[in-house]
């Protein structure tokens, strides 16, 4: 599905990535791994259109979206769940959610997504005319999520989702994110949680000062010491 081959980026200085590829196969969850400042963000920020890379390709299910506009890129079925959540803490739950389905692609199916997006979180059912920036962190990353779900995403990317969240609502976000793969979706997870990365991700990709330092599948990476030295920046 998604094909990311040598690609070099950086935000005015020094380059960020370097010469960095990997894969995402249709329906696979894939874990991208890493230190602070190893370059995690900056990647999912290249292949959302976000960020222009200076080398390197991205193909997304057989096309070139290298240079593509983020709404195109939203529009082939690409949605990033952007760290730190950003939701619109001034418009209630309902239009955020409302919001993330407004792309042509994604209007006429809005009714049945939103019935989606609450059987997966009941609570977002049960604050629907509320502020979103009266709810609490975990309940804002379900909004989060609920609102990148609106698009029809054949690819989610998530950015550290579970960063500032109790345990609770970290497992409760974590046990979504497996139903959603389990339903047939492809997801790319950006996650300090290493362990619990691994135990739900079918293959892991570790990135250490902008290069691809190991990968494999999550069995593999969890028995291999390396991993956790290319995590921790040792």
């Amino acid at each position: 599905m998604l094909e990311v081959a040598g690609l070099t980026a950086g935000y005015g200085g020094p380059n960020v990535l370097e010469d960095v590829s990997l894969d995402v196969e249709a329906g696979e969850l894939v874990g991208l791994l890493g230190a602070n400042n190893a370059g995690k963000s900056t990647l999912i920020n290249c292949i959302s259109g976000v960020l222009r890379p200076r080398a390197g390709s991205i193909r997304f299910l057989g096309e070139d979206i290298t240079r593509a506009k983020p709404s195109d890129i939203v529009s082939r079925g690409i949605v990033q769940v952007p760290e730190g959540r950003q939701v619109f803490p001034r418009m209630s739950v309902l239009d955020n959610l409302l919001l993330g389905g407004t792309t042509a692609v994604a209007r006429p199916r809005r009714a049945d997504r939103l019935e989606q997006v609450f059987t997966l979180f009941p609570r977002l059912k049960e604050r629907r005319p509320q502020y979103a920036g009266t709810l609490s962190g975990g309940e804002q990353q379900m909004l989060a999520i609920g609102r990148a779900m609106m698009g029809g995403p054949k690819l989610l990317m998530l950015d550290e989702p579970s960063l500032g969240l109790s345990p609770l609502f970290v497992q409760t976000i974590f046990r979504a994110l497996r139903e959603l793969n389990a339903q047939g979706l492809t997801i790319l997870l950006v996650e300090q949680n290493l362990n619990l990365t691994l135990s739900c991700a079918v293959r892991g990709v570790v990135l250490e000062r902008g290069q691809v330092a190991l990968a494999g599948t999550s069995a593999t990476l969890r028995a291999d010491p390396r991993t956790r030295q290319a995590y921790l920046g040792l």
